[in-house]
């Protein structure tokens, strides 16, 4: 029995270069991770999804700056151009992205208020996606992390994964970071591999 999931993260057209959060590189992981998925039968997909009100963008904050951080009903919070928004051409999946093969997508970053790096939970751990679950539902143990960005979103899908039980890989040649701080990246992949994240370059 099959018990190895892949997870693909928010491999979204605003991540990707043009869009309005751009991974440097992030167009080369689509072909990695489609050749990727020929390895699994069960592969989900996380997307941001986030209205247009979200606290996470500094266009509603008047007066703040970009990737300035501020407290959001008591969490640090990086604040973000207005990326993935709701039935917006920039939260769409890459268009080379071979989606027919993807199971079942769990949306993140929903609401307002919290913003959601995990495709687990968000980011104060006060509403889960049920990814956990239903992994767990379809007898999955194993998981494969890959997308964007390495250092906040694929990192802490990562970092949950092994919290909620899941024997957990970070398949590194599909991800790409966005490097705020240089050095952003190695640290996330160091600090992944601390918590028994196995990392494959």
């Amino acid at each position: 029995m099959n018990t190895h999931a892949l997870i693909l993260v928010d491999l979204q057209n605003d991540f990707l270069p043009g869009g309005t959060l751009a991974v440097p590189g992030g167009d080369e992981v689509i072909p990695i991770a489609n050749q990727l998925m020929n390895d699994f039968e069960l592969i989900v997909a996380t997307q941001d999804w986030h209205p247009a009100s979200h606290g996470s963008f500094a266009a509603n904050h008047p007066g703040r700056q970009l990737f300035e951080s501020i407290d959001l009903h008591g969490l640090p919070q990086t604040l973000w151009p207005v990326h993935c928004v709701e039935n917006t051409g920039g939260a769409l999946f890459a268009p080379g992205l071979e989606t027919r093969r993807i199971t079942r997508v769990f949306q993140k970053g929903t609401r307002t208020e919290i913003d959601s790096y995990s495709g687990f939970h968000d980011n104060g751990r006060r509403h889960s996606t049920g990814l956990a679950d239903w992994l767990r539902a379809q007898g999955m143990t194993h998981v494969t992390v890959c997308g964007l960005a390495t250092d906040y979103c694929v990192k802490f899908t990562s970092l949950d994964a092994v919290a909620e039980g899941f024997h957990t890989t970070l398949h590194l040649p599909a991800s790409r970071g966005v490097n705020l701080q240089p050095g952003d990246v190695d640290a996330a992949i160091e600090e992944m591999r601390a918590k028994g994240v196995v990392i494959t370059a």
